[in-house]
């Protein structure tokens, strides 16, 4: 993916197979420069599109780097740009995600956890969450983020600690894994019974290599270690993928379902043997 940008004269030129996403994100871009001016540090991608193994399901996962904390004008102006880019016909534009960073927040991850101004899935409106503010995104912006416009990702953002990237796959596995298991419902639809499998396949995929991956990597690697009764579940975890707005209204297979919910039992326990394993190593 990297080598299918490339930049002249500090404008987003882009190269990839798919037209309209080059124009959704150019023109986003290009309001991000009017709307934030001096202010707009980078814009690159991390997600799928920087780890690899995108395709056209994937989302367009984005960090914006600013100087300082964005004021309500400048919000507003951000509000406008995406509800514009959410109107347009490109299947992209209502496939973008992302936050933006104050540069001094995305520097460190002594500030994880903190809100910032962020675009959900499927979203034309900024809300204030946590969601991207953790260890995994600095990792991927700093080893792997696709430059868009402005300062190179790498210089954006310090070291992570394996140590901590680490520990904070398991302690977010875990207490995702058990706030699902409380309260299963709200879960059972297609579509999120496929990103629960998909997703715990990739985090005890990139807890045990030491190597963030994308989903399709961690399926494949899951499939390896689990043996043949579970590559059905996957498999059919990875159809599920498309038309998420369609699918996440429609009800789960109760099978399907239930051998979800004992594969995420399965793999917080397998990643806590992992963690307590390198504790006690020397």
């Amino acid at each position: 993916m990297r080598d299918a940008w490339r930049q002249v004269d500090g404008v987003l030129l882009t190269t990839t197979p798919d037209a309209a996403l080059n124009t959704v994100l150019g023109d986003w871009v290009g309001g991000l420069r009017a709307a934030l001016g001096e202010r707009l540090v980078a814009v690159c991608l991390q997600g799928s599109f920087a780890v690899g193994d995108f395709d056209e399901h994937s989302d367009a996962d984005f960090v914006v780097a600013v100087e300082g904390e964005l004021g309500a004008v400048e919000v507003e102006r951000l509000q406008a740009l995406h509800g514009g880019v959410f109107e347009r016909d490109e299947r992209w534009a209502k496939h973008l995600e992302g936050s933006y960073f104050p540069v001094e927040v995305l520097r460190s991850c002594d500030r994880r956890g903190e809100a910032l101004w962020y675009l959900d899935h499927g979203a034309s409106r900024l809300i204030e969450s946590d969601h991207c503010n953790t260890a995994v995104v600095r990792k991927v912006v700093r080893e792997y983020g696709v430059r868009l416009w402005g300062a190179e990702p790498r210089g954006l953002v310090d070291a992570v600690p394996r140590g901590l990237l680490r520990s904070e796959m398991y302690e977010t596995a875990r207490g995702w894994g058990e706030s699902v298991l409380a309260d299963p419902d709200p879960w059972a639809s297609r579509f999120y019974q496929g990103f629960l499998v998909l997703n715990y396949c990739r985090v005890w995929c990139d807890l045990v290599t030491g190597a963030l991956g994308s989903k399709r990597r961690g399926a494949e690697w899951a499939k390896e270690c689990l043996g043949v009764e579970w590559q059905g579940l996957i498999d059919r975890a990875w159809a599920t993928r498309p038309d998420p707005a369609v699918s996440a209204r429609m009800p789960a297979d109760p099978d399907d379902f239930a051998r979800t919910l004992e594969l995420v039992r399965r793999i917080i326990d397998e990643m806590g043997r992992t963690m307590r394993h390198r504790e006690d190593g020397p």
